[in-house]
């Protein structure tokens, strides 16, 4: 996968017409962005994305012919010699569809009610080789993962305001919530969050969200 020189190229895969029109307008409103071809079902979208070789796909889970996960691993898969980015964005938020598309190469997985923000954000995290995880996705796995937080074990590298942030990432609120929390614009939380991630040595608000269940700032919330 190479970073592109020019905006980032986009071929967007979904099988409802009024998501893609969505997606095309919030997408096509960004300078660094461009939407180069539309799919309705998988099978189309794996030949365009053949064809066209756009820097980035972003695929729902369900489509008739061929689904999200298949298009993936087709397109990102372990052994596939020139692998794309693919970015999952869809309403199914379940934990094996999580998993399944992240091994099979997924750049990211984000649910289309986290707006559009958190897209035009995922976009840039997978062109940057990071990996996006939406909010809500990233706390469930946690306590899937994590049986109980513990106590610290080291001095923390945070400040106290940057701890907070830790602990309401972990909770799930995305930085527009974090920001209405603790009455500060979103751009500032995306700020306070990207000096977390760079003092924890994190990669994404997964990495984020572990430190701050390990260290004891955040517990189970219930689920959705």
């Amino acid at each position: 996968m190479t970073t592109p020189l020019g905006p980032t190229r986009i071929l967007i895969a979904d099988d409802q017409e009024d998501v893609r029109s969505g997606f095309r307008l919030i997408l096509g409103s960004q300078p660094d962005m461009t939407v180069v071809g539309e799919a309705a079902d998988g099978l189309t979208a794996v030949d365009l994305a053949r064809t066209l070789r756009p820097d980035l796909v972003l695929a729902d889970i369900r489509m008739p012919g061929l689904d999200g996960l298949e298009l993936t691993r087709r397109l990102a898969g372990p052994g596939v010699p020139d692998p794309m980015r693919v970015l999952v964005v869809t309403t199914f938020d379940h934990d094996d569809y999580v998993r399944t598309a992240l091994h099979d190469g997924a750049c990211g997985f984000l649910l289309k009610r986290s707006g559009p923000g958190l897209l035009i954000e995922g976009v840039r995290a997978a062109m940057a080789g990071d990996i996006l995880i939406s909010p809500q996705i990233t706390v469930r796995l946690l306590q899937t993962l994590a049986p109980a937080p513990a106590a610290p074990t080291t001095l923390s590298p945070l400040t106290a305001r940057e701890g907070e942030i830790a602990r309401l990432v972990a909770e799930g609120l995305t930085n527009a919530e974090i920001g209405e929390k603790l009455f500060i614009s979103a751009g500032t939380a995306k700020t306070h969050i990207a000096n977390v991630q760079a003092k924890l040595k994190v990669r994404n608000r997964v990495g984020i969200a572990a430190w701050a269940w390990e260290n004891g700032l955040a517990g189970p919330v219930p689920r959705e």
